[in-house]
């Protein structure tokens, strides 16, 4: 049980009751008996007390959302006690009993009043011809300075635990906040290096692909057509090298729709590849969040470019379809494909940097191939406008 009024645990809150009304009956009966004796007024007073103290057993769980039943006890307890004292004060042992009973009824502003009332109306009352025993006087006298001085003590020592305890919890915070920004400023980094590298994997890395595949093929008949392309292939691979150091939009998006960039995108692999590459969109197109964009054209990029070095297909379907809700992404080729133990799980930095860049905008990328059956890489994102 706690010692500050209205600190109580639980189990405080169940004993606190019996407590002090065996308090206040002990209190009264030790009264009655060093007294000058029970009758007439006094007699019947002292037995309403006695009826009267017990009742704040089912009172005391409710004292706090009913707070007028426990000032309207506490005005019967008082009232007892200052006829009692009036009558004979011995009982002034009896009126002491207000003192703690005060901190356990009400909050700590509310219970000085009371205290303060159950000092002065018995001291009042008392008959001053009458010789009360000394202990009587110590009690009415130093008993309210000690319980004063207690609670005071007490609330003040819960109070220093309590800073003491928020000290720490702010030290913890601080500690928590700190731990925090560099987890958060090394996740950055990471995200960053990540962002570098899948940049690099689909714009450069795969523009000197396509440069040196042409340079070797440069020497045949149709020289000029490849070296053309040498050229078309080295300024695409400069620009998105800027746009990939200042996180720009890629540049056919930054020029086009997204059904023109991959028209673009699957005629220019086709000029290079020599397959025969179709490109295809379904349903209502409209703009989307440019990351979903920019997801989807990397994805059907990279799908396009392991389709033309890896699987040597001679014919790549790239279908875009729209969806009240999705937005699909289909590439499927006719090459050699690859073991049904690889499937989903990438074969290189290509297939692991698009199934993060999927990710990174809520959807789902599936690859499914066996050898000798081609291969189908499937996206799906959100249809969030833009």
């Amino acid at each position: 049980m706690g010692v500050v009024p209205g600190a109580l645990d639980a189990r405080g809150e169940r004993l606190a009751g019996p407590i002090f009304t065996g308090v206040g009956l002990a209190g009264l009966a030790a009264c009655a008996f060093w007294g000058s004796g029970l009758r007439g007024v006094t007699l019947v007073v002292a037995v309403a007390a006695a009826v009267w103290v017990p009742l704040l057993i089912p009172l005391f769980p409710h004292r706090r959302t009913h707070p007028w039943l426990a000032a309207g006890y506490y005005a019967g307890v008082l009232a007892a006690a200052t006829v009692l004292v009036a009558n004979d004060d011995s009982f002034m042992g009896f009126a002491s009993f207000g003192y703690p009973l005060a901190f356990v009824l009400f909050p700590a502003r509310w219970g000085f009043f009371a205290v303060a009332a159950t000092a002065t109306l018995p001291l009042l009352a008392a008959n001053s011809d009458s010789r009360s025993p000394t202990w009587v006087l110590v009690l009415s006298m130093a008993g309210p300075l000690l319980y004063a001085a207690w609670f005071v003590g007490a609330e003040s020592e819960q109070r220093r635990k309590a800073n003491v305890r928020l000290e720490a919890a702010l030290e913890e915070n601080a500690n928590l906040h700190a731990q925090l920004l560099t987890q958060a400023r090394e996740a950055g980094v990471l995200d960053e290096r990540q962002r570098m590298a899948r940049e690099i994997h689909d714009t450069i890395a795969q523009g000197l692909t396509g440069i040196v595949t042409q340079l070797q093929a440069a020497d045949g008949p149709d020289r000029d057509r490849r070296l053309a392309q040498v050229r078309v292939l080295a300024r695409e691979s400069l620009g998105e090298a800027r746009r990939a150091v200042q996180a720009l939009r890629p540049e056919p998006l930054a020029e086009a729709q997204l059904p023109e960039a991959l028209s673009r995108l699957a005629a220019r692999v086709a000029g290079t590849s020599g397959a025969d590459v179709r490109a295809e969109t379904t349903g209502d197109a409209r703009p989307l969040l440019p990351d979903l964009e920019e997801t989807l054209y990397r994805v059907a990029q990279e799908a396009l470019a392991n389709a033309e070095k890896h699987a040597k297909a001679s014919r790549i379907a790239l279908t875009l379809s729209y969806s009240d809700d999705l937005v699909l992404l289909d590439v499927v080729d006719d090459g050699v494909g690859f073991r049904d133990g690889d499937r989903g799980e990438g074969t290189g930095f290509g297939l692991e940097a698009m199934r993060q860049r999927v990710r990174r905008v809520a959807g789902t990328l599936a690859i499914e191939s066996a050898p000798g059956g081609g291969t189908a890489v499937s996206a799906q994102v959100p249809a969030i406008p833009a």
